[in-house]
């Protein structure tokens, strides 16, 4: 899905809410809690469908070396307006990303699938150019803000963006990498349990909204998998004691 300029300032406009200062702030802090383990020093990260630069600008402040790629001019405007000479930036698709196998130490993939025409194939490109990890952010069809926002009822507007995503579960995301890497996740939660209207600054919201949830439960959920280190699925069979020469 390729925004307009229209679509952009909206988009923008929305994190300057309450609810939506909230959210990108219960975001931000569960995909940095997922990548503390990740390596920053020279590391290279790509962020596929990095709209207006919002967490791409988080990822160059914890320490990446940052590159974006995003299939709308009018989002990588803005993120350029946002980020300076901080990124590289191009124009491209997930499906079909134009960087050499391995390219890049880490690559990020936040609320994209959901609006990818072959989401599979987004996921086979993000492992094929990371060397060390992929993480993917996405909204959580099974969680109360799908009921409120996603799902389109007969009493409303059925043409916004959120209506039209794709939302995903959990197992989904699971298997549709397991298909590409044969990896299962390093680490998996969520945020935001309740619906908009308790995305807001006040004791009780803040306590609900401060904690990090299984991944299948809140409305933004998010899941690191590690490329490197991983122990096999299958372990390798090992002799109880040592075999003797016959």
């Amino acid at each position: 899905m390729r925004f307009d300029e229209k679509q952009v300032r909206r988009y923008e406009a929305w994190f300057q809410t309450e609810p939506g200062r909230i959210a990108l702030e219960r975001e931000k802090a569960l995909l940095e809690y997922l990548i503390s383990p990740w390596p920053r020093r020279n590391q290279r990260l790509l962020e596929v469908g990095c709209g207006s630069g919002l967490f791409l600008e988080m990822f160059w402040h914890t320490g990446f070396d940052v590159s974006g790629i995003d299939p709308s001019p009018p989002m990588l405007a803005a993120a350029r307006q946002r980020l300076g000479k901080a990124a590289d930036l191009q124009v491209g698709h997930a499906e079909c990303l134009p960087y050499e196998d391995k390219e890049f130490d880490f690559v990020a993939l936040v609320t994209v699938l959901e609006f990818c025409d072959d989401a599979q194939a987004a996921i086979a490109e993000a492992v094929r150019v990371a060397r060390k990890g992929v993480l993917i952010g996405f909204l959580n069809r099974r969680s109360l803000y799908y009921l409120t926002n996603g799902k389109c009822w007969p009493w409303t507007d059925c043409q916004g963006p959120l209506r039209n995503a794709r939302w995903r579960t959990w197992p989904e995301v699971w298997d549709a990498f397991m298909a590409e890497a044969g990896l299962r996740p390093s680490r998996a939660r969520s945020v935001l349990p309740g619906p908009p209207w308790s995305w807001r600054d006040r004791a009780l919201c803040r306590l609900l909204n401060g904690i990090l949830y299984p991944p299948g439960l809140g409305a933004f959920a998010a899941v690191r998998f590690d490329l490197v280190g991983e122990k096999p699925l299958t372990p390798i069979m090992a002799w109880k004691v040592e075999p003797r020469a016959s």
